[in-house]
């Protein structure tokens, strides 16, 4: 009985130690005040108001998803075609490819992000968009390509070439029988990549036009000015969305998984 208290008590402290602050933010995005612990009886839904209102959060907002999206969608078809070409690869040259392919995974963030700025500015990109996007790219592939790999590992090796033998061409081969097979692994790489794009600091900051910003390099932006910037406050209305969204997304995907889990119980 002590035991299981004992256990259950340090559950439930460690969840409160890593979501405590999230909440305590989430509860002061009701309040406008400068510095959290200050206290204040203006309880309201201003900084919300002020974070729609405010046309460079709003752009901001847009910056990033936009990058994240067009980031992701080209790592995706990219990690997901490179996943496929390397399971039916010679071991060899599987190996040789997987390896290289996980460089960006166990490499420094920064390494990364300065070679990726010298490489653009050497074929005369600089720091444009194209670079930011090509950076962008860099970090989030390999982890489609971690999340289409087991996904292709569980599959028989041998529909491919049996849908070949059937009179499928190698498109329709592809499209119809591999792509059905490892769609979940896509979709989880999608959101990997979108979560990984979203969140990155450091290449978006070596590598983006200097008129162009994102959530991240805004947040940074303001907080190096003492946290004095007049948006410092909304930003903690944009993080709750983010969170909130978050969980949503998270309770949408258990549900469905638990409903897929039943309906394979009852066949």
């Amino acid at each position: 009985m002590v035991k299981k208290f004992i256990q259950k008590g340090y559950v439930w402290l460690l969840i409160a130690f890593l979501y405590a602050p999230i909440l305590l933010l989430a509860v002061y995005s009701f309040n406008n005040v400068q510095i959290i612990g200050q206290g204040t009886s203006d309880w309201s839904f201003a900084l919300y108001k002020q974070l729609f209102t405010s046309e460079e959060l709003m752009t901001t907002v847009a910056n990033t998803l936009i990058l994240a999206f067009v980031a992701s969608i080209i790592s995706t078809v990219l990690g997901t075609l490179g996943a496929i070409g390397m399971f039916y690869s010679k071991k060899r040259v599987r190996n040789a490819l997987n390896s290289v392919t996980q460089i960006p995974v166990i490499n420094a963030e920064i390494v990364t992000a300065i070679s990726t700025a010298l490489v653009c500015t050497m074929f005369a990109f600089g720091r444009t968009y194209v670079s930011l996007l090509i950076g962008h790219v860099i970090l989030t592939f390999p982890f489609v390509v971690l999340n289409v790999t087991p996904k292709l590992k569980q599959m028989d090796k041998n529909l491919y070439e049996a849908a070949l033998d059937l009179g499928a061409t190698p498109t329709q081969a592809l499209f119809k029988v591999i792509i059905p097979q490892v769609l979940p692994g896509i979709f989880s790489g999608f959101l990997i990549a979108v979560t990984l794009s979203l969140d990155d600091y450091i290449i978006t900051t070596f590598t983006k036009p200097t008129t162009f910003s994102t959530i991240s390099t805004f947040v940074f932006d303001a907080y190096a000015k003492g946290g004095r910037s007049a948006d410092v406050p909304a930003l903690r209305a944009l993080s709750t969305i983010i969170f909130a969204v978050i969980i949503i997304m998270l309770i949408v995907k258990n549900a469905l998984a638990s409903k897929d889990t039943k309906a394979g119980g009852k066949k």
